[in-house]
């Protein structure tokens, strides 16, 4: 079982950045993939990044493509999405989720969202 927090969301002006933080228990943390997801008002979730267990391997959205990081500090069962660059239609409840690390495995574990507003 893996637990999910998720912090660090706010207003933040275009141009603006922000750092949201995924804290997590489980003594297991350490093998899961760890996914970001946004979802907009009257918008489908879709999913904004990836970082392996090991922190070395990791995925984007075209949208969020160099102006995004996910980073994973394992001692401190903790990953965390940088957000730079920041644009009004970043603005939407973010979550983390984690899922193991084996093909056609889905996300099962869920954080309770934070919001992330980006004024223009």
């Amino acid at each position: 079982q893996v637990q999910l927090v998720e912090s660090g969301g706010g207003l933040v002006q275009a141009g603006g950045s922000l750092r949201l933080s995924c804290a997590a228990s489980g003594r297991t943390f350490v093998i899961y993939t760890v996914g970001w997801f946004r979802q907009a008002p009257g918008k489908e979730r879709e999913i904004v990044g990836d970082v392996s267990g090991g922190g070395t391997s990791t995925m984007f959205a075209d949208s969020v493509k160099g102006r995004f990081t996910i980073s994973r500090d394992n001692a401190k069962s903790t990953v965390y999405l940088q957000m730079n660059s920041l644009k009004p239609e970043d603005t939407a409840v973010y979550y983390c989720a984690a899922r193991r690390p084996f093909r056609g495995e889905s996300y099962n574990y869920w954080g309770q969202g934070t919001q992330v507003t980006v004024s223009s």
